[in-house]
């Protein structure tokens, strides 16, 4: 018996394993298209500026903090997040100035523009994972079900990890007329799900798709893609740009800070709101995710460096992805605002605003949340230096 004949069982466990969630690789002419991106090289989808894509850091520093009992207890609400439980009266009603947001909670979005209704990252599943056993679950209800939102003129995807492109989500909508904007070789996964080729826009960076008025323009982000063990970087990850006829708002996705939000800011702004991706970070992957603080930054950026508009904190208080306390990205942002002079909306999940009218501002989360530190107000020489890097650990997943 040879080890080939050893391994032929394991592959075959390890195959039947790649469920329906998994998705599909882009193939034929779909992966030709890829091949002939100019952001296609050397075989991968490469950042605009370099990024370490896998964490660094020591595992075993990591683990402690990780699974750290009271650690553990910081990442999580002490009590109910106060959802505002979205009804059809709170939707029915056209926005008077034009533009609508709703958080739903993390990373999704419906935002209402100039008479138009599109959906970013849509993911109303209860864990963003392969499994319906594993992975992270959700800290609080979705605020509405599918079925109640209404129609969707497009749904947005920002890239193909769990917690931004989800089955049952996907499977759903499918059973509509919907169209989807998705980056270039996301379009593999929709299909295998059930959403037509003609009702998909598969756009590389700088691509735009005009649906019902509205141009939704794919732009560079600083992240990565993958649903599965062999994560070969051929689905592409970016950030959104929306001009309508009377307003402009600009979805982030996933991303690390980068010196391009300057130029998407001068090509597609200023933006009456921004949607910024401000949880889910670490000192253990920089490159990939923003800090309050540098999502402040980006948005600024986007704005020709000057307060502008209202940013949106988003992928934030609904699952957990990283060391930080459940509450420390909202407290974050808020002082980050109050610094810049920049506006700031805080809504509940599920509170619809309008950002030219009256913000949410309260800060909801403080009777759910443990005592933080506020590491962010530390001066330079009370932080330290940062941890040294010992070799890439493995244990980000797929955020």
């Amino acid at each position: 018996m040879t080890g080939a004949d050893y391994l032929l069982p394991l592959r075959t466990k390890l195959r039947s394993m790649r469920t329906e969630s998994f998705g599909a690789d882009p193939a034929g002419a779909r992966m030709e298209r890829i091949r002939r991106s100019p952001h296609f090289v050397d075989g991968a989808f490469q950042n605009p500026v370099g990024a370490r894509t896998r964490p660094s850091g020591s595992t075993v520093e990591f683990a402690k903090i990780y699974f750290h009992k009271e650690q553990r207890a910081r990442r999580m609400p002490t009590g109910t997040v106060p959802v505002h439980g979205t009804t059809l009266a709170d939707l029915a009603v056209p926005p008077a100035t034009g533009l609508r947001l709703t958080w739903m909670g993390h990373s999704s979005v419906l935002a209402e523009i100039d008479g138009r209704r599109i959906l970013f990252d849509p993911v109303w599943g209860e864990r963003c994972s392969p499994f319906p056993f594993a992975g992270p679950k959700r800290l609080h209800p979705t605020p509405l079900s599918l079925a109640a939102l209404g129609p969707v003129d497009v749904v947005v995807i920002s890239h193909d990890h769990y917690d931004h492109l989800d089955l049952p989500t996907i499977r759903a909508l499918a059973g509509t007329d919907t169209v989807f904007a998705v980056p270039l070789g996301v379009g593999a996964h929709l299909e295998r799900w059930g959403v037509p080729a003609s009702r998909m826009h598969e756009l590389d960076w700088n691509e735009t798709a005009t649906v019902a008025g509205i141009s939704l323009t794919a732009t560079p982000a600083r992240h990565f893609c993958g649903r599965g063990l062999r994560n070969q970087q051929h689905t592409l990850w970016a950030s959104w740009a929306v001009t309508g006829p009377e307003h402009r708002i600009y979805h982030s996705g996933d991303t690390g800070y980068f010196p391009g939000f300057r130029d998407i800011g001068a090509e597609h702004g200023p933006f009456d709101a921004t949607m910024i991706q401000i949880g889910a970070y670490s000192e253990y992957w920089p490159d990939i995710h923003m800090t309050p603080a540098e999502g402040m930054r980006a948005h600024l950026d986007l704005q020709g460096g000057r307060p502008h508009g209202v940013l949106l904190p988003i992928h934030w208080g609904t699952f957990n992805l990283a060391p930080h306390a459940w509450a420390e990205p909202g407290e974050w942002t808020k002082d980050a605002g109050e610094e810049a002079g920049q506006a700031v909306a805080f809504p509940r999940p599920g509170e619809p605003f309008e950002p030219a009218g009256a913000l949410p501002v309260e800060p909801w989360w403080r009777p759910l949340s443990t005592s933080l530190a506020r590491p962010w107000r530390r001066t330079e020489e009370q932080a330290g230096p940062a941890p040294a890097a010992r070799g890439d650990l493995d244990l980000a997943g797929e955020r």
